[in-house]
This record gives structure tokens, C-alpha cells and sequence, in this order.
């Protein structure tokens, strides 16, 4: 019998590396009859379990290797950030300290124009601080790694710091260090030479990059919390004939909900009295507001625009199209890998290693020279020159210099896994609402009856359209002002929910709507005015008729246009030899027009319309699926999941929080013809990172054996530290001057 399979996600606490993600893992995957995978980015576990298999027996095993597991499902965002600002905060806090007593530490080390009697002495007492207590988030997970009988990246850490201060009071207090000495002989093999500033060193740059790391990590949760915070917090039902204020959460199926005009759909349901519009674009991307009255169904979380409805619940809780959309996002952010920094990858056998290597060196040195003071110094100039400081700062500082390059640009780079997405990055799909076009309503067209002139359509039309709250209104209205500087004042303002608008404008009887609306009131339409409404819808406009006393006068054109910058947007990402792409929730019609305006290619491969937001994820997921690398543009919260699923997210900034905090770049002015240009700059930051990484590995492996073999003081050895550090800072702060698409050389070069 096949055996029945659960799904259990957990939060972790407690990982520092990659490394650390993969032993949780590895210990999960050790129980019979559970898969899991790890995700050291959103410190999750997602785990497939059969029964027999228990939640307590997951959490057993993750506290079983050193950290901490909780089931997710328990786990709420109250609780992460507490535990996020806790851990930025003492990060800060020991970052803070350690650079207060370094300075002054690294300053007498390295300018001996500011020594003075004792000076070591008082260099040590300044270093012990940072070495202890700054270093001890190092010291502490060395210790459980090493109960465990595993090392990472704080292994080699810890002992790296460890050495310097034990060889520099070693060499205080037994040699004669202390001596002061009137030069620095760095080839002596006596012990008169301390390393405090190495070790000062290496637990502020490693401190730094945790606390930035830990900074971004506070924003991981973000897109899920906005997202939440979203829907109705408050209902307002009718029971036993009274109406009651409850928590949405309380809502049960069949409860008549009171929407009034301004207030947020509390559920899922069906329009059982009364007539409005209400704006669902948060879930559907539809830019229109939607005419909804009775038997029309609504969708939690839109926005009641105009009329009091009364809705009867049909589905609430994780059945809601809202929660489900909430599931989406946090789906689609779970099943995305999270990059393994190369220096973790190979920790499990460099630390080890190094560890090998300094122990071999000072038993071999012992046994054939049998001095014991070589011994050590070569066994600590292995240990000095293994320490990890370059490879600590391999990503950090790329990714700061690229981020700051990129945020003067108005771009925001959420962090290193964003740019190893891009290196492959084939295919860019845009939103269409909001993104490619400008999201809000404009008039484009006045078509005028026989007669007619514009000036009389327009007074007309939007003086009568100033008094509605429609947004086909409002643009016909603010054209008018614009236009014609001043609006006449209505009289029987009437609103017609699904037709349109009546009134009196200076004593003539003004109507604005559609043909359902002319055929009511007996308004004959021309046939040259019919031809101009199909015309208009033909190119995935709107279009309204203008009648005065009874005939018509023209019609309003209105539509959502593309944003001026899209063309050259879209044209750049051709010449950066990607695909383009048009997802969105309109009309086919609509699509088509506005994919033709901005060249994106008007067929079924490039344009696809009329999706749901789940839609838009099954799009991306496909496109996955058949090998394309996908990046997505939107602006939305209907976007939040497509951007999360997308291998690289780019959000507008222009747009909701949701979208911005599920994207991995944000573009903050809006500005499509950025997004070739954040490709580009992320491509570059990794090629940075790169060649950081690569060369930080290529320096300990020729120094490593220089050190073993005795060539390499102890003091040479932290010089040689400190100019890899120096190396890895300087290769990064070329990114400043990177040119981007006015480059030839350069575009070309990051393909």
C-alpha cells in the first residue's frame, strides 16, 4: 500500500552559513520516510513526510544538530521580527564596540610613529574585548560545530582569531615581545612580535558582513506581511436583523457583509443588494473598476468604490481567493534555491584542512628542527594566512559597491542571490498595467458628431463626469479642466451603476455612458459614432458617448497608455538579445494594442492575456519548466507571486509594497529603461564576486604552503591578510565607474 505523504514546513533559527542549512538538511534527510530541503534565505525547511512520522520528531532532530525548529504554521511575523531585530540589534551593537576599541588598536600596529612605552600592553587590553566578547557569536557556533563533530566558515574563524590572541600573549608574557625593540625585524623567528590587529581584523570585517547580511534577512518577510496586511481587518455583518462590528477572521459562510463606499471586502462572496464599482486590481491587474450589483461576485480585499453592497460570504479563511494568493507568495519564495556562497560550499574540507595542515606543520618543524618557537611560528602563520577575511569580504563588499553604484541609478539590489539569477536571464516578462503602461486612465480621443465641436463635447461631458468617483470619469473630467480651464456646475446628478451618468449642465440635459444607458433614455446613435466606439475598443480602449438634450454628441476615447520610456525599454532588452514578454489580466484586444505601441512581438509566444494571478505563476513556472531563465516586471500585488516565483523579480517602485518586497531588484523611479541597466550592473556585481572569491582562494593556496614551509613570518603572514583584504575591497570599488548601456564593449561583455 502506497504510503500517504504530508507536507510540513518549519522555521529555522540559528544558521550563520550555507553550510549550516545543509547539515539541517542532511539531518532530515536522515529519518526514514522524509525529504527536505533547506532554504538558509528564508531560514525554512520544507519537508515531504510519510505517516508514522511525527512534527516532534523533525524538531528532535533539528535541535539534535545545534539550532532551533518551530513548526511555521505556529510561527507568526510578530515572532520573526522580534527575533531578526534581536539579532540586527546585537550585531550592531557588537560591531559598534569592536570598532571603538579596534581603531586605536589597528593605528598603534601599523604606524609605529604612535608608539610608546607598553604600547602592546595596551594594545592587548583594547583587542581582548573584541577578540572575546565582539568575536563570540564566532567563538559560540565554532564550540556547537565542533559538539557536533562538523565545521563551517566560524570554525576557521574562531580559530584564526584564537591564534593571534594566543600567540600575541604568548609572546607578552613568556617571549620578549614586550621588549621594545627599535625596528620591526619581520624574518626573526624570535618571539617578539604580537598580531592583536589581525585578530581585531578579522572580527570586525566578518561582524560587518553578518550585520548587513542580518539587515537584509529583516526584509525577507516583508512581502508576506504587506501582503496580510492588505485585507480586512474589520466586518460589518447583519445578524438577528442588527448589523455588528467583528474581526474578519469571524466571518463565517453566509454572513450578509455591509460594504459601504471607502471599505475593504472582507471575504470572498456574492452581491446580494445594492449596485457599485469596486476596484479589484490588487488581485485581478484590471485597471477598469468593476460595475458589480446583484448575483455579481466579489472577490476579498477589493475596495468598494461608490454604492453600499450587501455581499453573502461564500468563502473564507485559507479557502479565499486572498489566501490563497498569500500561499502563492510564500510558495513561490520557498521553492527558490538560495545561492551557497562558494566559501561555505568548500568549508567542510578547506577548514578541516587548514586545521590539518598547521597541526602537521608544527609537528614537522619540531621533530626536524626541534625548535619549538619555529614550530609555532610557522603553525600560526598557517592559521593567520588561511584566515577567511578575504573570502568574508568577497561578497559583502562587491554587493555594497554595486548596490550604492545601482541606487544612485534608483535601483535597489536585494541581495547576492539576485545576481547569480541574472547570469542566465534569457527572458523578461512585463505586467502590463502599471509597468509597460502608466496604470492610470487618460482621455486619448474626443470623436465628434456632425455639428459638434470638441470644445462643446468636452465641456459637456466633463463637466457632468466632475461629480462621479469613476476613474473613466475622473480622466475624462481632468481633461476638460486642463483643456478648458474651468467646468460649468451640475444640477440632478444622477449615477447609473453599468451605464453611466446623467444631469443638467447650464440647463441642458447631459448624459455620459454607454449604449445600454442611450438606449434607456430612447437616444438614437449614429452609425459614424457606433464606428467610432468599435474602433476605439478594437484598439483596446474605452470609449464613452456624450449626449446633449437627447442626441449625441461624441464620443470619449479613454485608455491606459503605455509609458513613455517602454519603446526604448523594450528595445534595449532586444538589443541585450533577450526575449520580451506581455503578461496581463486584460482583454486580449488591449494587450495586442499595447504590445504593437511598445514593439513587443503580437502573437501568442509574446502575448498573453485575460490571467489570474495564479496564472500568471503557472506562465512563469512553464516557461521555467521548458528551460527559459525567467525575470519578471510588475508593479501589482497580482504580480507579488509571479515575481517571487520568477528566477529574477524586478518590482516597480512606483507600485505596492507587496510587489516591491517579493521582487528581488526594485526599480524605485519606475523607469522601464532601468531594467536593462539592473541586469547589467547585477551581472557585473557577480562577475565582481567572482573574481573576489577566486582570487581569495588563489592567494591561500600559494600562501598557505609558503607559511608551512617557514617562508612566511607570522607578521608577513597578517601583512599578506591584510593586502588580500585590501585586494578584494579595491577589485570591488570598480563597480563605482562601471558604464552600463552606452557601452558597447561593455553590453557585449556581459552576455
Amino acid at each position: 500500500m502506497t504510503a500517504q505523504l504530508e507536507q510540513v514546513d518549519l522555521a529555522i533559527s540559528g544558521m550563520t552559513c550555507g553550510a549550516c542549512a545543509l547539515k539541517v538538511e542532511r539531518s532530515l534527510n536522515a529519518l526514514d520516510g522524509v525529504r527536505a530541503s533547506v532554504n538558509f534565505a528564508t531560514e525554512t525547511a520544507r519537508i515531504t513526510l510519510e505517516d508514522g512520522v511525527t512534527t516532534q520528531q523533525l524538531v528532535a532532530q533539528v535541535e539534535q544538530v545545534g539550532y532551533r525548529a518551530r513548526l511555521l504554521a505556529d510561527t507568526t511575523p510578530e515572532m520573526l521580527d522580534k527575533e531578526t531585530n534581536d539579532r540586527v540589534a546585537m550585531l550592531r551593537t557588537r560591531l559598534s564596540v569592536s570598532l571603538i576599541a579596534g581603531i586605536p588598536v589597528t593605528a598603534l600596529s601599523m604606524i609605529p610613529a604612535l608608539h610608546f612605552s607598553n604600547w602592546k600592553w595596551w594594545a592587548l587590553a583594547l583587542s581582548l574585548p573584541v577578540a572575546v566578547w565582539g568575536a563570540a557569536p564566532f567563538h559560540r557556533a565554532a564550540w556547537m560545530n565542533a559538539r557536533h563533530r562538523t565545521t563551517t566558515m566560524d570554525t576557521l574563524i574562531s580559530i584564526g582569531i584564537i591564534a593571534a590572541m594566543g600567540w600575541s600573549v604568548w609572546a607578552l608574557v613568556w617571549g620578549n615581545a614586550a621588549e621594545d625593540h627599535g625596528g620591526m625585524n619581520m624574518m626573526s623567528s624570535e618571539i617578539d612580535h604580537i598580531y592583536v590587529e589581525v585578530a581585531v581584523a578579522v572580527t570586525i570585517f566578518l561582524l560587518a558582513g553578518r550585520y548587513f547580511e542580518a539587515r537584509a534577512k529583516r526584509r525577507a518577510g516583508d512581502a508576506l506581511r504587506s501582503l496580510l496586511a492588505l485585507g480586512a481587518r474589520t466586518a460589518t455583518v447583519l445578524r438577528n436583523g442588527h448589523e455588528a462590528l467583528i474581526d474578519a477572521s469571524a466571518v463565517q459562510v453566509g454572513d450578509l457583509i455591509v460594504v459601504r463606499p471607502g471599505e475593504i471586502i472582507a471575504a470572498d462572496g456574492v452581491v446580494r443588494e445594492g449596485t457599485s464599482s469596486i476596484d479589484a486590481s490588487m488581485l485581478s491587474g484590471e485597471s477598469v473598476p468593476v460595475d458589480v450589483t446583484v448575483g455579481s461576485s466579489v472577490t476579498g480585499t477589493a475596495v468598494n468604490l461608490t454604492g453600499r453592497l450587501m455581499v453573502q460570504a461564500t468563502r473564507i479563511g485559507a479557502e479565499s481567493t486572498f489566501a490563497q494568493m498569500t500561499r502563492l507568495v510564500r510558495d513561490a519564495q520557498a521553492t527558490k534555491a538560495p545561492v551557497q556562497k562558494l566559501a561555505d560550499r568548500v568549508s567542510s574540507v578547506f577548514v578541516p584542512t587548514v586545521i590539518a595542515i598547521s597541526v602537521v606543520t608544527f609537528l614537522a618543524w619540531w621533530w626536524l628542527d626541534g625548535d619549538v618557537s619555529q614550530a609555532f611560528t610557522a603553525s600560526v602563520a598557517v592559521l593567520i594566512i588561511a584566515c577567511p577575511c578575504a573570502l568574508g569580504l568577497a561578497t559583502p563588499t562587491a554587493l555594497m559597491v554595486g548596490s550604492g553604484r545601482a541606487a544612485q541609478m534608483g535601483i535597489v539590489i536585494k541581495g547576492a542571490d539576485v545576481l547569480q539569477g541574472t547570469r542566465r536571464i534569457d527572458t523578461v516578462v512585463f505586467d502590463k498595467t502599471g509597468t509597460v503602461t502608466t496604470g492610470a486612465m487618460q482621455l486619448v480621443d474626443v470623436v465628434c458628431n456632425d455639428g459638434a465641436s470638441r470644445s462643446e463635447v468636452l465641456a459637456a461631458a466633463g463637466a457632468l463626469e466632475h461629480a462621479s468617483e469613476h476613474p473613466v470619469a475622473k480622466a475624462i473630467a481632468s481633461a476638460a479642466r486642463t483643456e478648458l480651464g474651468s467646468l460649468a456646475p451640475v444640477t440632478e446628478f444622477e449615477n447609473l451603476p453599468g451605464m453611466g451618468t446623467i444631469g443638467k449642465v447650464d440647463g441642458a440635459s447631459v448624459m455620459v455612458g454607454n449604449e445600454t444607458l442611450m438606449r434607456r433614455k430612447l437616444v438614437l446613435i449614429p452609425q459614424a459614432m457606433s464606428a467610432a466606439i468599435d474602433a476605439a475598443r478594437a484598439d483596446g480602449n474605452i470609449a464613452v458617448l456624450v449626449a446633449s438634450n437627447g442626441a449625441v454628441r461624441g464620443v470619449c476615447v479613454v485608455a491606459d497608455r503605455p509609458k513613455p520610456n517602454s519603446a526604448a525599454a523594450i528595445a534595449a532588452l532586444r538589443d541585450l538579445g533577450l526575449r520580451t514578454m506581455l503578461l496581463t489580466g486584460d482583454s486580449r484586444a488591449t494587450a495586442l494594442a499595447v504590445a504593437e505601441q511598445v514593439g513587443i512581438d503580437p502573437d501568442e509566444q509574446h502575448v498573453i492575456s485575460g490571467v489570474l494571478p495564479e496564472e500568471k505563476v503557472r506562465v512563469v513556472a512553464d516557461l521555467q519548466q521548458r528551460g527559459y531563465a525567467v525575470a519578471m516586471v510588475g508593479d501589482g500585488v497580482n504580480d507579488a507571486a509571479a515575481l517571487a516565483q520568477a528566477n529574477v523579480g524586478i518590482a516597480m517602485g512606483t507600485g505596492t509594497d507587496v510587489a516591491m518586497n517579493a521582487s528581488d531588484l526594485t526599480i524605485v523611479s519606475g523607469d522601464l529603461r532601468l531594467v536593462p541597466d539592473a541586469i547589467l550592473l547585477s551581472r557585473a556585481t557577480l562577475r565582481t564576486i567572482s573574481a573576489n572569491v577566486f582570487w581569495a582562494f588563489v592567494y591561500n593556496a600559494a600562501a598557505v604552503p609558503l607559511a608551512a614551509f617557514g617562508l612566511l613570518n607570522p607578521m608577513w603572514a597578517g601583512l599578506a591578510m591584510a593586502l588580500s583584504s585590501v585586494f578584494v575591497v579595491t577589485n570591488s570599488l570598480r563597480l563605482r565607474t562601471t558604464k552600463l548601456t552606452q557601452q558597447t564593449a561593455f553590453v557585449h561583455a556581459t552576455r
